[in-house]
């Protein structure tokens, strides 16, 4: 009513200032729902929701392109509506189940695990578009560079975050009140936003990742609520200024593709959330139910919309019909989860009995498949070490490399001191997650057990022990190698490489004894 396209009522002509607003309003959204989300949380949805959440998202990001290149849309416009279509609504879905009643259900948990996995994917997908918009093709070799760089920065932030900030909030509790907090919180919420933009990602996707790191904090539930007022303001302004970038006469001219894309995602979110929902050993009955309750679409359409036209690589009809979609899928919600017993028995009706049977034949099987293997959790321990302290080690070198060096250059005459200096620094940096990669002991109880239950695990176990200390040491010699020549390198790190050997041995006996 106040924005532009309606001159009946006093309206804000200002587009520029509305777009910041709107901005700001999804970078605080974004915050509240890192905030909201834990990796503890992500660890309880388990192997059912993401087979659901994966199959469901595969399914309507390319049936949202086959149908916008059916309708003769450009392939951009196409690719823009697969990836709206990929997250339901969390905030009409929890709201709608407690107003029904359903929240304590056992497919609700299902459901509820769905839209944290739809979450992360449509983070991915904010920081894979611009991507795909820059070149305005999909380049195999540049995607998967994003991609690494993603998984680089995401675990260094991570990692980083969860090292440093629990610690100082922990240390300055007593120095800190609700105002102090809401004030650092928000201040931590922008500063990584720069960050984020500065290497090249979205600032959802800064605002996002230290609401996440937040939520792993012991003041999590205490920032959370101090924010809430922030995020309903800045949450009102974010969809006020949506409405106001509405075009009700484009709404109109487009109200067929409106109404395609509508019956596209309550059509084919019920069939593949179901679908995902039998596949990940769910019952009939609660499958049917997960798949009648992610039939919309939520706030992240209108993000997703909104970015293709900042970007210029979607039309103008993209936003009005995404809006449009929404509203109707809004509306029908509550009375498909409310109709999915009905919908439940007409499934029966349709479709012969000896599917049935076999249907729940499957799901209590795969209900009845044994927890992880020794096996499966001691890889899984490595790979977390590995990975999180070996990606530390890198961006302690890259910074030794690029901005160590040139500053002791600067300072200090002699190349040895510089060497010397530089070094001693960056294993001080280092040592932390040196120590991680190369001594930290994996799964224990399941490590012991493999050792002893048979003689043919210990070649392989030693095998992994061995590398990743060959793996540390090989990013120490890269380290002496940039600051001192070959072989004054290898001559220090052959003493260090038989140091941490000897402590390893000791170490590994230590453990067997225990």
């Amino acid at each position: 009513m106040v924005g532009p396209h309606i001159s009946l009522v006093p309206t804000v002509v200002e587009e520029r200032n509305i777009k910041i607003l709107a901005e700001l309003g999804v970078i605080f959204l974004l915050f509240s729902l890192g905030l909201e989300f834990s990796f503890k949380k992500l660890m309880r949805v388990g192997g059912a929701a993401s087979v659901t959440a994966f199959v469901e998202i595969g399914f309507i990001v390319v049936a949202g392109y086959l149908v916008g290149k059916w309708m003769g849309w450009s392939q951009m416009d196409s690719i823009f509506l697969g990836a709206l279509l990929a997250s339901s609504s969390t905030t009409i879905i929890i709201r709608a189940f407690e107003e029904l009643g359903v929240k304590s259900k056992r497919f609700a948990g299902v459901v509820f695990g769905v839209l944290v996995v739809e979450d992360l994917v449509v983070i991915l997908l904010l920081v894979l578009l611009p991507a795909i918009a820059v070149s305005r093709e999909f380049e195999g070799g540049a995607m998967l560079m994003t991609l690494i760089k993603l998984v680089f920065f995401l675990i260094l932030w991570f990692v980083l975050g969860i090292f440093l900030i629990p610690s100082f909030l922990k240390r300055m509790r007593g120095m800190m009140d609700d105002e102090m907090l809401l004030i650092l919180a928000i201040g931590l919420c922008l500063g990584m936003v720069v960050l984020a933009t500065k290497a090249g990602f979205s600032a959802e996707l800064g605002a996002f990742i230290m609401g996440s790191i937040l939520a792993e904090t012991t003041s999590a539930e205490k920032i959370e609520h101090l924010f809430k007022p922030v995020k309903d303001v800045f949450g009102a302004v974010f969809f006020v200024s949506v409405g106001m970038m509405i075009d009700p006469v484009a709404m109109w001219d487009y109200r067929l593709p409106i109404i395609i894309v509508t019956l596209l995602t309550i059509l084919g979110k019920f069939f593949s959330s179901g679908l995902g929902a039998l596949l990940s050993g769910q019952p009939l009955k609660q499958s049917v139910q997960v798949g009648m309750s992610m039939a919309q679409i939520g706030e992240f359409a209108f993000i997703i919309a909104g970015l293709g036209v900042t970007l210029n690589v979607t039309s103008d009809f993209l936003f009005p019909v995404a809006v449009g979609v929404s509203a109707l899928t809004t509306f029908t919600t509550p009375y498909m989860i409310k109709s999915s017993d009905a919908a439940y028995k007409l499934v029966l009706r349709v479709i012969p009995q000896k599917w049935v049977s076999s249907v729940n034949l499957y799901a209590s099987s795969t209900q009845k498949i044994q927890a992880e293997s020794a096996w499966k959790k001691v890889i899984k321990s490595y790979t977390t070490i590995l990975v999180t302290n070996g990606i530390v080690i890198i961006a302690i070198l890259l910074i030794s490399i690029n901005l160590l060096e040139p500053f002791l250059i600067g300072k200090l005459k002699s190349m040895t001191y510089v060497g010397i200096v530089g070094v001693f620094i960056t294993l001080l940096l280092g040592a932390p997650f040196f120590w991680g990669l190369m001594m930290k002991r994996p799964a224990g109880l399941a490590y012991k057990e493999l050792w002893l239950n048979s003689i043919y695990n210990r070649g392989p176990l030693l095998v992994i022990e061995i590398t990743r200390n060959l793996i540390g040491a090989t990013l120490i010699g890269l380290l002496l190698d940039r600051y001192f020549s070959g072989k004054v390198a290898l001559l220090i790190l052959l003493p260090v490489i038989l140091l941490f050997f000897m402590c390893s041995a000791k170490r590994f006996r230590s453990f067997m004894a225990n």
